[in-house]
């Protein structure tokens, strides 16, 4: 079988974001055919590539090495290489890293390849019976710095608004977006694809009782009804 990569391409590989069988045809055999896999957390992706039967070199590509990992990948595609750049879970990119070494692959004249597939707010987006036609997505809200700023600036927001949230975060953004927004409709959804996915739906006066003492595992999308003067 003709091999369905090209020498010196990097390729921006989705993967499931729970559920293994979340995955195209043409990412395993994208995966199976380039000569490196470059992963933001080897031993999930090693999972992955075993379930599939794929053994391949794999190189970490996260966040705290991404510039010096992002030289040397450059350096691989620029000799012939071909590369997948896979993240833990979904699309490269969205919320993960990707963007150091996609400029640097445009400015080197590298080829990129998206290879699309799942996305955990897309998923989330469209379970959530909220507005899709119009929607804004802001990844992870600052940690400390800029927080209250960045929930004031989205409070009046008209399109639907799309969060993510760690586990030990989830219950003090929700009181905090409540009182920020006011009793808006909103969905939590967590552990999407998985065993225990779950999808909370209502207003924030509703939700955060049915979350408060609740073990809380996984990451979690929010998504928010957008202000409307009325």
């Amino acid at each position: 079988m003709e091999n369905p990569v090209s020498p010196g391409t990097l390729y921006l590989v989705a993967t499931p974001i729970g559920n293994l069988d979340d995955i195209t045809h043409r990412a395993i055999k994208v995966l199976s055919g380039v000569d490196l896999v470059a992963a933001e957390d080897t031993r999930k992706t090693k999972i992955l590539l075993d379930h599939y039967a794929i053994s391949k070199p794999m190189l970490s590509y996260f966040s705290y090495n991404e510039r010096q990992r992002t030289r040397q990948l450059i350096e691989k595609l620029l000799q012939g290489s071909s590369i997948a750049l896979v993240s833990d879970a979904g699309t490269p990119g969205i919320s993960d890293p990707a963007f150091h070494i996609v400029q640097s692959a445009l400015d080197s004249g590298i080829p990129i390849v998206p290879i699309p597939g799942p996305s955990a707010f897309v998923s989330a987006l469209i379970v959530s019976g909220l507005p899709t036609d119009r929607f804004v997505f802001e990844g992870f809200l600052p940690v400390k710095k800029g927080r209250k700023t960045k929930l004031e600036i989205l409070r009046t927001e008209p399109r639907t608004i799309i969060l993510y949230e760690s586990p030990h975060r989830i219950l003090k953004t929700l009181g905090e977006i409540q009182a920020s927004f006011g009793d808006r409709q909103i969905v939590v959804a967590r552990e999407l694809t998985k065993k225990f996915e779950e999808i909370v739906r209502g207003r924030l006066s509703m939700v955060l009782p049915q979350l408060t003492g609740k073990p809380t595992r996984g990451e979690y999308v929010i998504v928010i009804e957008g202000y409307s003067p009325s």
